[in-house]
């Protein structure tokens, strides 16, 4: 069993941990006491070269990623929860610059908790994606 996610120093050592996270290159600090998500442009990120635009996959793997990382931290987490559903809007084309993500768990009870995501580039007001989850607790 691995050690909970207590500060934001663990939370940067498990995203540094979740190999698909580690891949993608999420970075993780503190924004007014809760964690804020990035990933920093990699062309490996790009799906459309044409315009060029981050790959949907990409963008919707982040938030769930996102999303774990930050139920782990805000239960202090011993274990990684299973996802129940997931559920996304693509609201703009994510551009190949840095991408941002914000979770908020609406709802937690002892089983589930429910999270909204938001991704977004330069304008938090303009987000990229916007998704929802349910997540099982151990």
């Amino acid at each position: 069993m691995s050690p909970p996610i207590t500060s934001f120093d663990s939370l940067a050592m498990a995203v540094d941990a979740v190999p698909y996270a580690k891949l993608l290159g999420i970075q993780s600090r503190e924004d007014n006491g809760q964690p804020l998500f990035f990933l920093p442009f990699q062309t490996h990120n790009i799906g459309n070269t044409i315009l060029p635009a981050l790959h949907g996959g990409v963008i919707g793997g982040f938030l769930e990623t996102a999303a774990i990382l930050h139920v782990m931290w805000a239960s202090e987490a011993h274990s990684v929860p299973k996802i129940v559903d997931f559920s996304i809007d693509y609201l703009r084309t994510g551009r190949p610059v840095e991408l941002y993500a914000q979770c908020e768990i609406i709802r937690q009870g002892k089983r589930v908790a429910n999270v909204l995501m938001t991704a977004w580039q330069e304008d938090r007001s303009k987000p990229v994606a916007v998704a929802r989850a349910h997540f099982l607790l151990a």
